[in-house]
């Protein structure tokens, strides 16, 4: 079990490294000015890739945390709280997908500040899910 559990928190730090970059690369394109489409298009690109890289990632995360929890049992409040918080990683890290289709199909309305925002958003979910995790307050 402590093999498959060294394996979830690599997969999980790989994951959160795509959550955090991607949104950032959403920053950079947001604010790529019209007449730059040599700019854009090498944003897009790592974008693309990035996203693709990280889908696997995530779901074997998801997968060896799933193991894990059936490993050790339903028990604890704080497990179901950070089942819920990993459901809202999945959910965001489809969204990003979402945008990523809005900058490629030129549909994106957002800005460059609204994507500093969203791009917190992972920053304050790893918080909560590593206090619950080793403080396993209820």
């Amino acid at each position: 079990m402590l093999l498959t559990k060294a394996f979830h928190i690599s997969l999980v730090v790989a994951w959160f490294a795509g959550l955090f970059y991607l949104p950032r690369i959403f920053v950079n394109l947001a604010m790529v000015p019209a007449d730059s489409a040599a700019e854009r298009e090498r944003l897009l690109l790592m974008a693309g890739k990035l996203f693709r890289f990280m889908t696997p990632l995530g779901i074997l995360a998801v997968a060896s945390g799933l193991w894990l929890w059936l490993g050790y049992g339903f028990a604890g409040g704080w497990l179901h709280v950070k089942t819920t918080l990993v459901a809202l990683l999945v959910i965001y890290h489809w969204h990003c997908g979402r945008i990523l289709k809005d900058f490629q199909t030129g549909n994106n309305t957002k800005s460059h500040v609204w994507f500093r925002f969203y791009n917190e958003m992972p920053v304050l979910v790893l918080f909560a899910v590593v206090f619950l995790v080793v403080l396993k307050p209820f």
